[in-house]
């Protein structure tokens, strides 16, 4: 009889730390850009007028993992989370079954831990000061992040003042306007993307963003004209392209192919990453299925040690 792990929230959050997370996910995408992982495109299934059902499969390490994941974003409105799902983790060589974990607390991890990533990779050696605009969920979680690989203070801003001065307070951040957080020297949007929330006054030599809150086709938290003028960087162009922050700028034939640079490129040295201290950079994430693996292949084998450790104590 074959037996399923079960990792619940409270198990993954235990088990995750933010600074555990930002070097999962950094390896994840080391090991992708290397060819060392699969990851087929992810597949929508729409379900109007309320969201979208998404599946996220990807395989390496020996691991192949399928994300069933949602994104209902009225779904608050009604007392319900707006990501919801499971992640199916199987052993890559026979097939077998090996784990389910929860999406919501995975989800949560990469996408902060990918903030986190982002600025450590594309923002100015000196920069220090981070700002959230948009504090919910994996707004907060990026928050985490970003304080965890020791950015800050900072500054969140929410429509929902109770919620940014909620987290600034657990973080001994300061809850300020849209203005003060976007004058940070690192910015992350994690907005529902319904309406754009940088404009092209609100950008500055020298910053940083990383716009997280685009994840389909037709939302965007940047003007197309603001996207044009950055350097522009994504987490993989497919996806990015067509259904994250930069459709509309290459929609509207502002950038093409090779005025973007994936994350992952920078990481192993195949490509150049800010091109200069008064450089505007942006990094458009859309969330990739080998960061889920990342994460979930580092409970798996936690797991495992641990069975193992009570093996041997018997």
């Amino acid at each position: 009889m074959v037996e399923i792990a079960l990792f619940d929230r409270e198990t993954i959050l235990h088990a995750i730390s933010p600074a555990r997370a930002i070097e999962l996910v950094r390896d994840g995408f080391i090991r992708f850009a290397r060819g060392e992982w699969a990851m087929p495109p992810k597949s929508y299934l729409d379900a109007p007028p309320n969201g979208d059902f998404r599946a996220m499969p990807a395989r390496g390490a020996g691991l192949a993992i399928l994300k069933w994941v949602t994104s209902f974003p009225h779904n608050p409105a009604r007392g319900l989370p707006v990501v919801d799902g499971v992640i199916c983790v199987s052993d890559a060589e026979t097939g077998a079954m090996r784990a389910l974990a929860d999406v919501q607390a995975v989800t949560a991890l990469r996408t902060g831990a990918v903030a986190a990533v982002a600025a450590q990779e594309l923002a100015r050696e000196e920069a220090r000061t981070a700002g959230i605009v948009g504090c919910g969920v994996h707004g907060s979680w990026a928050a985490r992040c970003l304080a965890a690989a020791e950015y800050g203070p900072g500054v969140c801003y929410d429509p929902d003042p109770e919620r940014a001065g909620s987290l600034a307070g657990e973080l001994g951040w300061e809850a300020g306007s849209l203005d003060e957080a976007l004058a940070c020297d690192v910015v992350t949007c994690v907005t529902p993307g319904d309406e754009p929330v940088v404009t092209t006054g609100s950008l500055r030599g020298g910053m940083h963003l990383s716009m997280l809150g685009a994840d389909a086709a037709g939302k965007a938290e940047a003007e197309v004209e603001a996207i044009a003028r950055c350097a522009v960087f994504c987490d993989e162009w497919e996806q990015a392209s067509h259904g994250g922050e930069l459709t509309a700028a290459v929609e509207a034939g502002r950038i093409e192919r090779d005025d973007v640079t994936e994350l992952g490129a920078v990481m192993t040295g195949d490509a150049p990453g800010r091109p200069g201290d008064d450089a505007i950079t942006l990094f458009d994430s859309t969330g990739l299925a080998i960061q889920d693996l990342a994460l979930c292949l580092a409970l798996v084998e936690d797991s495992a040690r641990r069975a193992r450790a009570r093996t041997i104590s018997l």
